[in-house]
């Protein structure tokens, strides 16, 4: 990979990365409701199962995804359905840390395997691995790709959660709280309908 093609996938990457989505929704609401030390395992699943699923995708699945339209739909629909759902419960329940909701974060493994249903996750996970992914070096090319969201995510989802649990100075009553994760949210449902408007 030369060295404008690699700029250009550190700067994708960090973009992605950055940008609001379902990922640093969730990590920020973890930050805020649980603490730093608590969503480390969120961050950390983040960090390490998106660029595993670049991975995969840019030696497996990249192709079969773009050539099989049903398939590719059917995760679609199926990951923002759940992305909803998830918004869905933070809302109605005043946060996830409230109430008989979710009383813990989400734990590595769930992180990771989160990614596999995250539509934004898919869609990025496709673009990335067809423009950037060589097949001629295809396990090079998809190792370096994952590597860079390795530490685009890390910067990232630390950032968010940091950002989440430094809220806790200004969110330091119940109804705070509650208006800052219906907020979070309307950010997940934003996201779900912004995919689809794709």
């Amino acid at each position: 990979m030369d060295i404008e093609t690699l700029l250009a996938l550190v700067a994708l990457a960090f973009t992605a990365a950055w940008t609001p989505g379902p990922n640093n929704a969730l990590v920020a609401a973890s930050g805020a409701n649980f603490g730093l030390k608590r969503t480390v395992p969120h961050v950390m699943g983040i960090t390490l199962g998106f660029p595993l699923m670049i991975f995969v995708v840019g030696l497996f699945l990249g192709e079969l995804f773009q050539r099989f339209t049903p398939l590719r739909e059917i995760l679609r629909w199926g990951g923002a359905a759940l992305l909803l759902y998830i918004a869905w419960k933070i809302a109605i329940s005043g946060g996830l840390g409230a109430g008989n909701s979710r009383q813990r974060p989400f734990t590595f493994t769930e992180a990771a395997a989160f990614q596999w249903i995250n539509p934004k996750g898919w869609a990025m996970a496709i673009a990335v691995t067809a423009q950037f992914v060589s097949p001629d070096r295809q396990i090079t090319s998809a190792l370096l790709v994952a590597l860079v969201f390795v530490v685009a995510g890390l910067s990232s989802a630390t950032s968010w959660a940091v950002a989440g649990r430094a809220l806790t100075r200004w969110i330091n009553t119940a109804n705070r709280l509650r208006r800052f994760n219906i907020a979070t949210a309307l950010l997940i449902a934003a996201t779900v309908v912004l995919l689809f408007l794709d």
